[in-house]
C-alpha cells in the first residue's frame, strides 16, 4: 500500500467507485471503536449480479491505481454478495435482497454512520 494513502482516502475512493457504477444506498460505518475487525465498513447494493460485479471491479481498479489491494475477497456474483477485505476497510457489495437479509446496518448500529 502507498504510504501516502490514509484509511479515509481508501473509504472515499471506494465510495466514489461504487457511486460511479450507480450503486444504491451507499453507507459508510465507522466501527473502529467497537470492533477489532476493521475501522470502516463501506456497504452498497446492486440491482443485479452484473452490476454487482461491475461495482466490485470498479472499486478494485480505483484502489489499485492508488497501490491499494484487497487482502481477501469472498463471495461472487452468484452468491448475491461480495466482501472485499482491505484490512482496516471492509467493503460489502450486496444484491438488494441479500443486503436486506444480512442487515449489516442493524448488526453494526453501534457504529458511527458517516
Amino acid at each position: 500500500m502507498d504510504k501516502n494513502i490514509n484509511i479515509e482516502q481508501i473509504v472515499e475512493t471506494a465510495k466514489k467507485a461504487m457511486e460511479d457504477k450507480k450503486a444504491e444506498n451507499v453507507k459508510v460505518i465507522y466501527i473502529g471503536e467497537i470492533s477489532s475487525v476493521a475501522d470502516y465498513f463501506v456497504i452498497c447494493s446492486a440491482s443485479n449480479s452484473s452490476q454487482l460485479e461491475a461495482i466490485v471491479d470498479n472499486v478494485s481498479e480505483a484502489l489499485a491505481k492508488q497501490s491499494v489491494y484487497s487482502k481477501k475477497q469472498e463471495g461472487n456474483r452468484n452468491s448475491g454478495w461480495i466482501l472485499m477485505d482491505y484490512g482496516d476497510v471492509v467493503i460489502h457489495v450486496f444484491l438488494r435482497e441479500d443486503r436486506e437479509f444480512y442487515n449489516l446496518e442493524r448488526i453494526w448500529s453501534d457504529g458511527k454512520f458517516m
